[in-house]
C-alpha cells in the first residue's frame, strides 16, 4: 500500500471522520463503520485533506482538466481545498465550481458558484464518499447543461465503501463508471482500511480489533459489491 494511503487512513481516524461501531445508513443498512467528512473543520485538516486529494488525483487522472466540481454542500470545501493544494504542489491553476441548492435570482444569478463552465472545459467531480450514486445523477446533468461541449473526465472520492448499490451487485463507483463512461477512483478503499488498521495500535488503542473485523466481514458477506 502506498505511504500516502496509510497516512490518509491515520488522518481520517485522527480527525474523527472514520468511526467503528453500530450505525444506520441513509439506505437503512446497519453498518459497523461510518465516515463523516463533515468532521473536517479546522484549517489544518482542510489543508491536509486537499493535499491528499491532490496527490490521488495527480496519480490517477493527471492534471489535464480545467475545473474541479464539488457538489453542494460537502463538495464545496473539498473542491476549494484541493484546487489550492494542486496549485501549491504542482503549480497548476485549476478552477473550482459548485452548484447552488437554490437558484439565485439577483446579483450573480444562476445555479453555479465559482467558475463558469464553458465549451471545451474538462471537468473532474470530487466528493467525499459515494454509496448509491444518487448525487451523480443530480450533478452530471447540471454540468452538461452549462455548455454543448463539456467533458466530464472522472470522479474522485475519498473512500470506496465497496458495497453493492441499491439496484445491482456492483459498487456505486462501478455503476457510475458503467453508466457514464468516465473513470471513478477513491483515495482508499475499505479493504485498504481494514488491512492497515486491523489489530494496529493508534495512539495506544486498537480501534479495529477481532470483534469489529468480524462484524465488517459479516457486513460484506451480505452487502459486498461484485467487481465489474
Amino acid at each position: 500500500m502506498e505511504k500516502y494511503k496509510e497516512e490518509f487512513i491515520n488522518f481520517m481516524v485522527d480527525s474523527n471522520v472514520l468511526k467503528f461501531g453500530d450505525f444506520t445508513l441513509k439506505s437503512g443498512r446497519k453498518s459497523p463503520f461510518f465516515m463523516n467528512a463533515g468532521a473536517y473543520v479546522t484549517g489544518t485538516q482542510l489543508r491536509k485533506l486537499g493535499e491528499f486529494y491532490a496527490r490521488a488525483i495527480h496519480e490517477t487522472f493527471g492534471l489535464e482538466f480545467d475545473i474541479l466540481f464539488g457538489p453542494a454542500y460537502k463538495g464545496i470545501p473539498l473542491a476549494v481545498s484541493t484546487c489550492a493544494a494542486i496549485s501549491q504542489l504542482y503549480g497548476r491553476d485549476i478552477k473550482y465550481c459548485s452548484n447552488r441548492k437554490e437558484i439565485k435570482d439577483h446579483g450573480d444569478k444562476g445555479i453555479l458558484l465559482g467558475s463558469k463552465i464553458k465549451n471545451g472545459d474538462r471537468v473532474l467531480i470530487i466528493e467525499d464518499v459515494t454509496t448509491s450514486g444518487k448525487s451523480i445523477e443530480e450533478t452530471y446533468p447540471i454540468i452538461q447543461a452549462q455548455a454543448d461541449d463539456v467533458d466530464v473526465v472522472g470522479l474522485m472520492v475519498s473512500l470506496n465503501r465497496q458495497e453493492k448499490g441499491l439496484e445491482s451487485d456492483m459498487s456505486a463507483l462501478d455503476e457510475i463508471h458503467e453508466k457514464y463512461g468516465f473513470g471513478t477512483h477513491a483515495i482508499v478503499t475499505m479493504s485498504d482500511v481494514v488491512e492497515y488498521l486491523y489489530n494496529k495500535p493508534i495512539d495506544g488503542e486498537v480501534i479495529l480489533d477481532k470483534e469489529i473485523k468480524k462484524k465488517i466481514d459479516e457486513y460484506y458477506k451480505e452487502y459486498g459489491a461484485v467487481k465489474a
